[in-house]
């Protein structure tokens, strides 16, 4: 655990690989990969595995509904094994649009449905008889490999049931737009509460936090342009609870007062204080994400200080 970093390939998957391989160079413990319309993450992670040697490589997240079970325990056993063991299945349930635009499926009981996905992969992983549930349901098991009985299972959550079943069946959080004050305040204690539930500590267990940054001399433009790329998380119904749990409206937009907490904007200084309170607030794993139109080579290059302490 500690300070990684969101690194999606954008319109160039070469400029994606020598961005992965320079924060490795810088000391990053982790790479992780968002599930957007374009490059497939898991195809991403095997180039990514690639070119590096010793850092984390994750989905941040793959959504459940894209992929059966089987399929992505299958890719995720062979970028673990061809990493050598460095890979971090995140996985999420994304959201209605998605879903019913792109695959064709319906999300119905989130926290049952992710339940019943991670309890499958978990069998598959240790040669297990899989669980059967209402909405997944297979018979796979694994044969003539050893998959890695306990490849880390990473859930992204923002409500606290969804937290709560992280803590309970995951090996880690993946959060998204969750401020330092929300993280404290509401993911500690639910994800506590599922560590509890599974007779487990909070010890051990891996709080991943998008953190929006950007080292530049032109701060006012970078707010501005990371507020236009909120915009639709703001009409997403899961990100609206959220948001408005955290005290703040949904209903015009992403306030000064949201991207003051949120996002580390401005010279090196500033944009580590930020970090630095994630820290603070419990995140294990603070990632260092692009604000878009920004140059996020100078600030990953800016903020390296962080991952090696």
């Amino acid at each position: 655990m500690g300070v990684g970093t969101f690194i999606s390939v954008g319109r160039s998957l070469e400029k994606a690989l020598a961005r992965v391989e320079v924060a490795e160079r810088l000391g990053y413990e982790s790479v992780y990969v968002t599930h957007i319309a374009g490059h497939d993450s898991l195809s991403v992670l095997m180039a990514y595995a690639a070119r590096t040697e010793r850092v984390r490589l994750g989905t941040g997240v793959l959504p459940i509904y894209s992929r059966t079970p089987v399929a992505t325990a299958q890719a995720a056993l062979t970028i673990d094994e061809f990493s050598g063991g460095r890979h971090v299945l995140g996985i999420g349930v994304s959201h209605r649009p998605v879903v019913e635009g792109w695959y064709g499926a319906q999300i119905e009981k989130p926290v049952r449905e992710m339940r019943e996905y991670t309890s499958l992969l978990r069998a598959f992983f240790r040669r297990e008889e899989p669980p059967q549930g209402e909405r997944f349901r297979s018979h796979f098991q694994f044969m003539g490999v050893e998959p890695r009985a306990d490849l880390p299972i990473y859930i992204a959550a923002l409500s606290p049931g969804m937290l709560r079943l992280a803590g309970e069946l995951g090996d880690g959080v993946i959060l998204w737009l969750c401020n330092p004050d929300y993280i404290r305040d509401v993911v500690i204690p639910e994800v506590t509460k599922g560590r509890e539930r599974a007779g487990k500590p909070l010890e051990g267990f891996d709080i991943v936090a998008a953190v929006p940054a950007a080292v530049t001399d032109e701060p006012d433009a970078a707010r501005e342009q990371l507020r236009q790329d909120l915009v639709p998380y703001f009409h997403l119904p899961f990100y609206q609870a959220m948001i408005e749990r955290s005290g703040f409206p949904t209903d015009a937009g992403a306030p000064d007062e949201f991207l003051d907490v949120l996002a580390g904007i401005g010279d090196a200084d500033t944009a580590a204080a930020t970090v630095k309170r994630y820290r603070e607030a419990g995140a294990t794993s603070p990632c260092i994400g692009a604000v878009p139109r920004t140059d996020f080579d100078a600030t990953i290059e800016a903020l390296a200080g962080l991952a090696g302490g």
